[in-house]
C-alpha cells in the first residue's frame, strides 16, 4: 500500500484487509510525508504485520509504490489503495487464482464495484467504468489496469524492477511487462470497492502530446529493459 494524506479512508481499508491475512501474509505501508494522522492511524493498529516505511519522500505514487513492492517477501504481492475497501473474501479469491499456475509469471485484475464517500454503490461494474482492453500494445495506446487491483507472482519483479524513469504510472509498467514476459488475466469476480472521490490519483486529464510521449517512453523503457536483461544473461 502507499499512502499520502490518506487519514479520511484508510482506516476502513486497513480493517477490510487485516481479518484476512493468514500465517506468513504482510502488510508493507510507503508513506510518501504525509502532514495529517494518517501514520498514525496506521500506527494504532498495534499490528505486527504491518510494516511502516515513513522514513523517504517521493512526491509520486509511482515511486512510492516501487518503495513497498521491493519490500514484500511473499509469492504473491497484492497492491492497494488507502482510500479503497476490500471484500472478505478478495485474497482467498486471489489465492485460489494463482494456486494452478505456481511459478509462472502472473498479473491479474479482479473487478469490483465504485463507491461514493459514503460507501455507496454507484457503479456495479468497474470492468465498464474502465474499458477494459486485451494486449499489450491495446494497453500501451490506451491503459486499461488499475494499481489498485493488480496481483501478480514475485516473479513479475525481476523483470519490472527498477522502474523506470517517464512512465506514465506504475500499473501500466507492470502490466506491459507481464505481458510482455508471462501473462495477463482480467478475473471478473468483485473483489473489492472503487473509492470515486475528489483526491483520486487518477494522474488527470493529459494533453495528445504527453499522451504520445509516455507511449514513446513505454516502448522505449520496454526496449532497454529487454537489452539488459540479454546483456546480463550473456554475462551469466
Amino acid at each position: 500500500m502507499a499512502t499520502y494524506n490518506g487519514e479520511r479512508f484508510i482506516r476502513e481499508q486497513l480493517a477490510s484487509i487485516l481479518p484476512q491475512l493468514i500465517d506468513n501474509d504482510e502488510i508493507i505501508i510507503s508513506d510518501d510525508g504525509s502532514t495529517d494522522s494518517t501514520i498514525q492511524i496506521i500506527k494504532s493498529f498495534e499490528a505486527k504485520i504491518i510494516t511502516l516505511l515513513d522514513q523517504k519522500v517521493f512526491k509520486s505514487p509511482i515511486y512510492n509504490f516501487e518503495n513497498a513492492i521491493r519490500h514484500a517477501t511473499g509469492d504473491i504481492i497484492v497492491l492497494s489503495d488507502q482510500d479503497d475497501k476490500w471484500e472478505m473474501n478478495k485474497l482467498a479469491k486471489i489465492r485460489e487464482q494463482f494456486e494452478c499456475s505456481e511459478g509462472n509469471i502472473q498479473l491479474k485484475m479482479f473487478n469490483g464495484n465504485c463507491i461514493n464517500t459514503e460507501g455507496e454503490v454507484v457503479k456495479d461494474n468497474l470492468f465498464s467504468h474502465i474499458a477494459i482492453r486485451n494486449g499489450l500494445y491495446s494497453n500501451i495506446l490506451k491503459n486499461s489496469f488499475m494499481g489498485c487491483n493488480l496481483c501478480f507472482s514475485k516473479e513479475l519483479l525481476d523483470y519490472a524492477l527498477p522502474f523506470p524513469q517517464k512512465i506514465p504510472m506504475h500499473d501500466v509498467w507492470l502490466a506491459v511487462c507481464a505481458y510482455v514476459y508471462g501473462d495477463v488475466q482480467f478475473v471478473d469476480e468483485k473483489v473489492f470497492s472503487y473509492r470515486l472521490h475528489d483526491n483520486n490519483h487518477t494522474g488527470g486529464k493529459s494533453s495528445f502530446v504527453k499522451q504520445i510521449k509516455w507511449r514513446f517512453f513505454l516502448l522505449i523503457n520496454l526496449f532497454f529493459r529487454r537489452l539488459q536483461l540479454i546483456c546480463k544473461s550473456i554475462i551469466k
